[in-house]
């Protein structure tokens, strides 16, 4: 096995769960990105609405390297959670765009400054607001994984795609009837353990 440079093995896997989010944007109507999917508002093209805006926070603005991206959203006397959705106004493709350029200007970050390079996180609690860029982009990427796997989530039950990316969604093959069956296997023991209970 050979050593590799841990900021790539980084880069790799952010890159992979970034790569998710937006794959779970495609083909899917303007109604269907941003329709909210669960009681608190969650839906998809929010996610990628606010993994734009961590990355640009987190690996950017915490290390002195803001972007210049306009982010209203994130400013003072903003509506609460308006990260976490998209107006009619902002498009699909403002916002894609927008997650792309977070990427590039993290990228870059990961790039220029050593892993151990300290930074200041300024939503943080005072004392408590240091980070280095190491444990920044584990936060980013960790932050990024979960959203991506509640965008598998919100995908699945649209239209029942699911995954990582279309050559891989790392589930076993089975047709809607398998499906039906194993859902209904699942539904039959967890009311017989609730039962034995």
């Amino acid at each position: 096995m050979t050593a590799t440079d841990p900021r790539a093995d980084l880069r790799l896997c952010l890159q992979s769960a970034r790569d998710a989010l937006l794959w779970k944007l495609e083909g899917l109507s303007e109604y269907d990105v941003r329709r909210p999917l669960t009681p608190t508002g969650t839906n998809l093209l929010g996610l990628v609405k606010h993994a734009a805006g961590v990355e640009l926070g987190y690996l950017g603005e915490v290390f002195g390297r803001p972007s210049g991206e306009p982010l209203p959203w994130l400013e003072d006397g903003a509506e609460p959670h308006a990260d976490m959705w998209a107006t009619a106004e902002e498009s699909r493709e403002r916002i894609v765009e927008l997650y792309r350029r977070a990427w590039a200007h993290a990228d870059a970050t990961i790039d220029a400054l050593p892993p151990d390079t300290v930074g200041r996180v300024p939503w943080w609690p005072d004392g408590e607001d240091e980070v280095t860029l190491h444990r920044a982009v584990v936060r980013v990427l960790a932050d990024t994984q979960r959203h991506a796997g509640h965008a598998d989530i919100l995908r699945e039950l649209l239209d029942g795609s699911v995954g990582m990316r279309k050559d891989n969604v790392g589930v076993p093959p089975g047709d809607p009837a398998w499906w039906e069956a194993h859902r209904d296997r699942l539904e039959r023991a967890a009311r017989e353990a609730d039962r034995n209970a």
